[in-house]
């Protein structure tokens, strides 16, 4: 289970939120058998959506983020609800590509350089919210600033970072999201950035120091609120029954007659739902 610490700092002019998403990225690699630059792009797409969807209120209010690069890694689709949960699935999760001079995983290879990011926020209103932005280098952190700035009106520093072990599984994974409050001081957005420097490598610091020393070390006399985030998938049968009745009779029975069977594999975890006549039969009434 990952960790969301939210609180205000710098005379309460600037809200600061701390990640900690190792458990969640390890949950995504372990459904999906991502490969190391595709749990760095997802990991961070999913630490992200962590945060956003502590902005929402309301008990079913949803927010789906797509990103849409012209990367190898096709689009980056996470969801989050308004219990901190999350879910979300890369197109192309065996996608290996070379490490970057620096040595890093090359997030922007995978995502992509140019494209766009979607975010639909679902509030319970007649019509959901919908925010676009370019993306700008395809690293995700700097791309969801962007975002922020440009479709939300709202400046915001954000260090992102998913760091893999030799085991292929996550060893430190995590963000930190700056934002001013209305009206802030200058003097107090400066000290928001020069915060925000401290946490390039935030994914390192995570896997060697964990979230309390980091607490200790650069927030000391903070209080934090807590929150849960967790992987989970919201897939269920009944979700995938109303589905099918959707497509229409003809061609479930098409499809049964081909195939045999129908089979609805879920994009966010390994659950197949599978439906043979009599199971059409049932759910289209027939007996």
């Amino acid at each position: 289970m990952g960790k969301i610490y939210k609180s205000l700092m710098f005379e309460n002019e600037i809200s600061v939120s701390l990640l900690d998403t190792t458990d969640v990225v390890n949950k995504a690699i372990e459904f999906h058998n991502l490969c190391p630059v595709a749990a760095a792009s997802l990991g961070r797409t999913l630490t992200l959506a962590s945060f956003m969807t502590t902005s929402l209120k309301n008990e079913g209010d949803s927010l789906t983020v797509t990103i849409s690069g012209n990367g190898v890694g096709g689009h980056v689709v996470v969801c989050g609800e308004s219990d901190n949960s999350v879910r979300g699935y890369v197109d192309n999760p065996q996608v290996e590509l070379p490490l970057k001079p620096n040595g890093k995983l090359d997030v922007s290879g995978f995502v992509g350089n140019e494209g766009r990011i979607t975010v639909v926020k679902n509030l319970g209103l007649k019509k959901p919210y919908v925010g676009t932005s370019n993306i700008v280098t395809g690293e995700i952190a700097e791309d969801f600033a962007s975002y922020y700035t440009f479709s939300e009106q709202q400046p915001t520093g954000i260090a992102l970072g998913v760091k893999i072990g030799k085991n292929l599984k996550c060893i430190g994974a995590g963000g930190l999201i700056l934002q001013p409050l209305p009206n802030a001081k200058e003097e107090n957005l400066v000290k928001a950035e020069q915060l925000l420097a401290n946490f390039t490598n935030i994914s390192t610091l995570i896997e060697e120091m964990g979230v309390e020393q980091i607490k200790n070390k650069f927030f000391k006399g903070v209080v934090f609120n807590e929150y849960s985030t967790v992987y989970k998938c919201s897939c269920s049968k009944e979700r995938i029954d109303k589905v099918l009745i959707t497509l229409g009779e003809a061609e479930l029975y098409e499809t049964v007659e081909k195939e045999g069977k129908v089979e609805v594999n879920c994009h966010f975890c390994p659950e197949k739902y599978v439906y043979y006549k009599k199971d059409i039969d049932i759910l289209l009434g027939k007996k």
